[in-house]
């Protein structure tokens, strides 16, 4: 006597049992951590999760298991291209749910926003700004001074050589590398000594994204941030970027802006000391020079918990993308039969089934807890 059911089949369901205990630990640890966590990050802007691209995922394996349905009935009636054509519709679906997946984990890599990675508390996002803006200039004057010395060597090597260098673009280039160097080390003692606070650490991010080489209508060249009557920099043609700029205005207004008539602006140099002229003194203002160099750094924010989420988003969704994977390999078993498929075949497509039923299954939890719930009730 026994079950009345294949051996692979009470195999299957034994295994989902195991499974079903694995994620069950994952998603009662996230919801522990998320309502045992006072200020845990649930703006999307911040977390830079998409509510729907999660919704068009559910929407996609939901499909997926449908079709699959179909295929096994279609294998029971042993017609099989029928068969092969909807467990090819839940390959693409796959395949599709993976690639807004990727869409997904491609913006909280771009924004950092990754396990150890985020700052915590505006001490930590000062200190994290200092050691970003160190890496982007280093490999800017690996550019300036290739070479294997150490990067100390190699400024002191570029403060010579600027030393002796011609007028023209190259000596321009180091010039302004070494203000902006000279502005770095200004954030990175008054960091190492504590004497700023988030608003402060914003406005220098704001400033070192927006230095400027400025020429003179005689012909000198300075350096320094530009503030104009608009409260703003002016770019290469005396214009003010568009609100909302990508590189931190809006964290900038957390500082009061200069007060300036119109036509005059103030120009704050590599050392903080300002000056206030009025335009006209200067033929053409380039706030761009560091931008590529620069662009990769964002703004200092803290996000509360933020490495606890990343780590239980990360983990959740990454197992699962992991177990959508191996059902991909499952189906793809069976579609490498083609024409050969036959009814050998059905209980595999049966337990397949069972299986992808179950990772959609987890989906269906996972999407309101890491894209709904966060936010209500809070």
């Amino acid at each position: 006597m026994g079950l009345p059911i294949p051996n692979s089949k009470l195999g299957m369901w034994l295994f989902l049992g195991t499974e079903i205990m694995f994620f069950t630990a994952f998603i009662g640890t996230y919801i522990v951590l998320y309502f045992g966590s006072p200020g845990w990050p649930t703006d999307t802007n911040v977390t830079h999760i998409n509510i729907a691209l999660g919704g068009i995922n559910t929407f996609v394996l939901i499909v997926s298991s449908y079709c699959v349905v179909v295929a096994h009935e279609a294998m029971g009636l042993k017609n099989f291209a029928k068969a092969r054509l909807y467990l090819w519709i839940t390959f693409g679906l796959a395949f599709v749910f993976l690639g807004i997946k990727s869409v997904e984990y491609y913006g909280k890599f771009s924004h950092d926003i990754l396990p150890g990675r985020i700052a915590e508390t505006p001490a930590q996002a000062t200190a994290k700004l200092v050691r970003d803006t160190e890496l982007a200039l280093n490999r800017e004057l690996n550019i300036l001074m290739p070479g294997d010395a150490h990067n100390e060597s190699k400024r002191q090597q570029l403060v010579s050589k600027l030393a002796a260098a011609p007028a023209g673009a190259d000596r321009d280039r180091m010039a302004a590398f070494e203000q902006m160097y000279v502005l770095f080390a200004r954030l990175r003692d008054d960091a190492s000594a504590n004497r700023l606070d988030l608003a402060h650490t914003n406005r220098r991010y704001w400033e070192m994204q927006h230095f400027a080489q400025l020429t003179t209508t005689g012909g000198e060249v300075e350096y320094g941030t530009v503030y104009d009557s608009h409260s703003h920099a002016a770019d290469a043609h005396g214009e003010t970027p568009a609100a909302g700029d990508s590189h931190g205005d809006a964290h900038a207004d957390e500082l009061p802006w200069p007060e300036l008539a119109e036509g005059q602006i103030m120009v704050v140099n590599a050392q903080g000391v300002a000056k206030t002229v009025p335009r006209a003194d200067y033929s053409s203002i380039d706030n761009h020079l560091f931008h590529a160099a620069l662009n990769s750094i964002h703004p200092p924010h803290p996000i509360l918990f933020g490495n606890l989420f990343a780590s239980t988003y990360f983990l959740m969704t990454g197992f699962h993308a992991i177990h959508v994977v191996v059902g991909m390999i499952l189906f793809a078993l069976v579609l490498m039969q083609g024409s050969r498929l036959n009814s050998a075949w059905t209980d595999w497509v049966e337990n397949s089934g069972l299986y992808w039923h179950f990772v959609d299954l987890v989906w269906i939890f996972l999407f309101p807890l890491l894209y709904i719930a966060p936010g209500i009730g809070r």
